[in-house]
């Protein structure tokens, strides 16, 4: 006969391998998802546009931004992180990204949004280099499941254009 400490490690060690196996397919269910999300921008306004004491550009804008990503969203999801983030080239880097916006979506029944905002974070070049510049606004997401690999993607909107004059 087997002890009472024998049988209750054979019972754990079988809980614990079956608990890692469901956690497996659970993280490999995933891959057969095909998310559609799809994301909208409009910079509305440009609030100001200014020459900081320091001879940085600094840009406050008004922004619509309207997304549907109920697609990320599967039995696996803990939540969406999602970000708004402006793109452009200077002479000195070939990829600038400045976050202007962020946000957790918790579920499914919050993915789909439409915000009016200013940008919640400070748009700001060190440098002249944001007169004139062409830009283009991204829509990062990273999916945190409960189980697995987390995952990202994005959505690029080109030709957005800023002022030639501070203002």
């Amino acid at each position: 006969m087997h002890s009472v400490g024998y049988r209750a490690n054979a019972l754990l060690t079988f809980a614990v391998t079956i608990l890692a196996l469901m956690c497996g397919m659970a993280s490999l269910s995933d891959n057969f998802n095909s998310p559609f999300p799809s994301a909208q921008v409009q910079v509305l306004n440009i609030n100001w546009f200014q020459k900081q004491p320091n001879a940085n550009d600094e840009i406050s804008m008004t922004l619509n931004i309207s997304a549907d990503l109920q697609s990320l969203f599967t039995w696996n999801t803990k939540q969406v992180f999602v970000f708004l983030a402006a793109e452009y080239e200077t002479p000195k880097h070939s990829l600038n990204q400045i976050s202007l916006w962020d946000g957790i979506i918790p579920s499914k029944e919050h993915a789909k949004f439409w915000i009016h905002t200013s940008n919640k974070y400070r748009f700001i070049d060190q440098g002249s280099n944001l007169r004139g510049k062409e830009y283009n606004l991204t829509v990062h997401w990273h999916v945190m499941p409960k189980t697995g690999k987390m995952f990202a993607d994005k959505i690029v909107m080109p030709g957005f254009r800023l002022p030639e004059e501070y203002r």
